[in-house]
């Protein structure tokens, strides 16, 4: 299980990215515009910069949703391998068994 704080933390960047993500979109077409003055273009750039760091998609690390690992992580399932594994062993997975050749 990983540390709560990690978790938390990461949930914080979830919901700061979907806050702003309209507004980072708006931005980031503006100073993409070429057609704008460069000035206005500069502008949006410097309001880009003054969002919080927190609430750029990027910084959301993809993590278990049963243990919180952070690494071997399976977007489709949304968990990671270790945690797969267990509940597939459970017999908790429907169509999932255990391999062998």
């Amino acid at each position: 299980m990983a540390k709560k704080s990690a978790v938390e933390r990461n949930l914080k960047r979830q919901r700061l990215a979907a806050k702003y993500a309209a507004k980072r979109a708006a931005l980031k077409e503006a100073a993409r515009d070429t057609s704008k003055p460069v000035e206005e273009r500069f502008a949006a750039q410097l309001k880009l910069a003054d969002l919080p760091r927190n609430s750029a998609p990027t910084r959301v690390r993809n993590r278990c949703q049963v243990s919180g690992r952070p690494r071997g992580y399976y977007r489709k399932l949304k968990m990671s391998r270790i945690a797969l594994r267990q509940l597939a062993s459970h017999g908790l997975i429907p169509g999932m068994v255990k391999s062998s050749w």
